[in-house]
């Protein structure tokens, strides 16, 4: 009989999940691998307890692998104040503390330990094959997904996919990576053919997540393991996979996956891409220049369900301080404007602004593409906006990403007087905050951030095909004409484009084994640092160097290292006191 414990200690590295106790001394009051899960609200239980891992690093997103993401990649840099050195760290891939991202491994590993106990015991449980599938398919996507943020943020971390307690040991890259794939590959040929608008994972999701991964694993490993082959410029992407089960996965067993996913699914693109997001909510849309006038209409208006998003991170208004931060998007709080709030854009810590060589190369590719002005705001043509963000602000450039931040809407007392500017999610969903007195820009953003969108499904049908079907359906929307013959150049600029700033372009970039290049583009760009004109200088020998000396792997926290006892050996490229940041 073994205790299951969903709480983790960072020593325990999510491997003591489950403790021994004699057959003797059964607690009738805890859950174990006897006991739980033995019915199907148990196993809703367990699998609620492993999605609400989705929201934890929200409480401390500038350590996720969504944010280094965001700001690793070629298309954004650091920002923040002065003091904000953890944000500029990320960009230049340099580090501010020895364990500045510690928490978010600790997070996702007690989302795996979750997902392990679920998967152990679902053998308990009475269902009928179809509800077991589902259950165990969802529990597989997430322990896929945990892994493939740890892996593509750390490389080769602990594998574990059983609850009992193991040393940590590092897999090979071929090890770690066949267990994602198969756990995708099982969960999305064993799960229901139904789609779900219930916030769980279905077969679909199953099949995109599938395709993401596999286009990972498939180009940034084509060379091999060493840093060398990581770094290569020779792309050349593996047509299959060994898995842990001894069976092979094929490309065309991708692809037949996410042919059904796109023919069979029913989610579609969302007619017009600005209706995207959040800014074209109804308290908004017509006092913001940009978007009035237009009949625009945010697709979750009215609480209603957006068919374009395939996996999503759902926030609510139950966040507080007592409780969990979590609950809010605190991704929009941290890429929100810095200083003050610029309607229609709320108030936030200013990260990610927007460099300036994915503004001049969009406009110098694609001219004519409407998705550059409803991605990226000039916010020199904001009423009220000035440099500097109060005084403090480093890596500004005078564009912000507009998909990630925090919404205003005006508002209008009960006695008919207007409120200056509140966040539209106090509006916009029912119950909860009530509008007047209860701002607090750091707990009220909780529009979904979504993590699969159609149209990337899409991309990754034409990127694995090698057709141009997916690249024109999403040109078609974008009002762009379509492309005649396919080539991976169109490929990656039609994904640049659609996708940006949505935490996608950094592992494009490492998979295609262009990174290197495209991250020395940011280099010289002009930027302000506190409101002065100045150019962005590089640290640490530069971003070439410094990807090159890691492969875009970040430093693996020194106390995970320290507790493996010789298990875990730490990425290369971190040994030296010039990969510490120390400010601007």
């Amino acid at each position: 009989m073994k205790k299951i414990s969903y709480i983790l200690s960072a020593a325990a590295i999510a491997m003591a999940g489950l403790t021994s106790c004699t057959l003797d001394a059964i607690n009738y009051t805890e859950k174990d691998t006897s006991n739980f899960p033995l019915t199907s609200e148990d196993a809703d239980q367990a699998l609620a307890g492993i999605y609400q891992n989705l929201n934890v690093p929200n409480a401390t997103p500038q350590c996720s692998f969504y944010y280094v993401a965001q700001l690793a990649g070629d298309d954004a840099l650091g920002g923040g104040g002065e003091n904000d050195m953890l944000m500029q760290a990320e960009d230049l891939m340099m580090v501010s503390t020895d364990n500045m991202t510690q928490q978010f491994w600790i997070d996702r590993y007690a989302g795996i330990n979750r997902a392990n106990s679920l998967l152990d015991g679902i053998n308990n449980i009475s269902l009928a094959e179809s509800q077991k599938n589902q259950i165990a398919g969802e529990a597989k996507f997430l322990r896929a997904f945990f892994y493939y943020e740890l892996s593509s943020m750390y490389g080769n971390v602990p594998l574990v996919i059983t609850s009992s307690a193991a040393q940590p040991v590092q897999p090979t890259a071929a090890e770690l990576w066949g267990q994602i794939l198969q756990d995708l590959y099982e969960a999305a040929s064993t799960m229901p053919a139904q789609r779900l608008t219930n916030g769980h994972v279905d077969k679909y999701t199953a099949s995109a997540m599938l395709a993401r991964a596999w286009l990972y694993y498939t180009g940034m490993y084509c060379n091999g393991e060493d840093l060398a082959d990581l770094v290569s410029t020779n792309y050349s992407p593996l047509t299959s996979v060994t898995l842990p089960n001894g069976e092979t996965l094929t490309k065309q067993q991708v692809i037949t996956l996410v042919d059904e996913a796109v023919n069979n699914s029913g989610y579609s693109l969302v007619p017009d891409f600005r209706n995207l997001w959040a800014y074209t909510n109804r308290f908004t849309v017509e006092d913001f220049d940009y978007t009035k006038g237009q009949g625009l209409k945010w697709v979750e208006d009215d609480n209603a369900i957006n068919p374009e998003s395939m996996f999503a991170v759902k926030f609510n208004k139950q966040a507080s301080w007592s409780t969990t931060i979590g609950y809010a998007n605190g991704y929009a709080l941290h890429f929100g404007v810095r200083g003050t709030a610029v309607f229609p854009f709320g108030a936030g810590w200013g990260a990610g602004p927007v460099a300036m060589n994915l503004v001049n190369d969009w406009k110098n590719t694609e001219p004519n593409d409407k998705r550059r002005d409803a991605t990226i705001q000039d916010m020199s043509k904001l009423s009220g906006f000035a440099l500097g963000g109060g005084g403090d602000y480093m890596q500004e450039s005078g564009f912000y990403g507009m998909k990630l931040s925090p919404v205003e809407a005006n508002a209008v007392k009960d006695d008919g007087t207007p409120y200056v500017s509140v966040c539209f999610e106090n509006l916009m969903y029912p119950g909860g905050w009530d509008v007047a007195g209860a701002e607090n820009m750091q707990l009220n953003n909780i529009h979904d951030m979504v993590l699969i969108r159609f149209a990337d499904l899409l991309l990754m049908q034409s990127e694995l095909k090698e057709d141009v079907t997916g690249i024109n359906k999403v040109r078609e929307r974008a009002g762009l004409p379509a492309i005649n013959g396919y080539s991976l150049q169109a490929l990656q600029n039609e994904r640049r484009w659609e996708l940006a700033m949505e935490g996608i372009r950094w592992n494009d970039i490492r998979r295609w084994h262009i990174a290197a290049d495209a991250l020395d583009k940011q280099q010289g760009i002009d930027i302000y640092n506190k409101g002065v004109a100045t150019t962005n200088t590089p640290h640490g020998g530069g971003y070439k160097a410094r990807y090159n000396a890691t492969a875009g792997f970040q430093k693996i926290p020194e106390n995970q290292v320290a507790l493996s006892e010789g298990g875990i050996v730490q990425n290369p490229g971190w040994e030296g006191a010039d990969t510490q940041y120390t400010g601007w």
